[in-house]
């Protein structure tokens, strides 16, 4: 936003001033991102819901800023989990065909909190400051969340607030009784290469058996 006061374009350095520390994503890993990939995609084949990355959820109002202030958050207008898990039929794609305002319906930044927010833990992060967002996002009204802790290969899912959990690591099954689902964390932490190598060595061992 250009300063009133002044004629000239706001700078690179204006822009970086303005914006809010929390608002500001911190820099993704590499498995970071590829969790990330792999948690969406998971989730999003199942019917009952709709799966957004990096939406931008409204907490401008003063309600919402209040909430923030208790959990020591800074941001002044949207949080960003990192997946955000919604019910199908309450969150969906808006049609341009159908709405006349499609700027209401598609809007920049949603008011709607999810059913369940996920965050993973990047390197620059650190874990109490994900838990007061947790903190937030349940005084807000989000039933679930998930700490993803990449260099642990853990899970903890907690259910509407903090001291309701459970941890999943060592190759268990997470689940959520909120979502009703169950996930393999093979499938989130797993290497597709050494997955894809195990197979092909299997396919050649039983080409063997059957020549001999």
């Amino acid at each position: 936003m250009q300063n009133e006061l002044s004629p000239y374009p706001q700078t690179v350095t204006d822009r970086l001033m303005d914006a809010d520390e929390e608002e500001n994503k911190e820099m993704s890993s590499k498995n970071h991102a590829l969790i990330q990939a792999r948690l969406a995609s998971f989730i999003n084949l199942l019917d009952d819901y709709n799966v957004a990355t990096e939406l931008s959820l409204d907490v401008s109002e003063a309600s919402r800023q209040e909430i923030l202030t208790q959990y020591g958050l800074t941001a002044t207008r949207e949080l960003k989990p990192d997946i955000a898990v919604y019910w199908a039929d309450e969150f969906d794609l808006a049609d341009p065909d159908e709405e006349d305002d499609l700027e209401s319906v598609d809007p920049l930044r949603v008011q709607q909190m999810p059913l369940c927010a996920m965050e993973i833990v990047s390197p620059s992060q650190s874990s109490y400051k994900i838990l007061q967002k947790f903190r937030a996002y349940f005084a807000m009204g989000v039933k679930s969340g998930w700490l993803v802790e990449p260099n642990l290969k853990t899970i903890v899912v907690y259910q509407g607030q903090i001291r309701k959990k459970h941890s999943y690591n060592d190759g268990s099954d997470v689940e959520d009784p909120i979502l009703k689902i169950k996930m393999p964390l093979a499938k989130i932490f797993g290497k597709k290469a050494t997955a894809k190598l195990k197979t092909v060595e299997t396919l050649k061992s039983r080409q063997r058996k059957g020549s001999l």
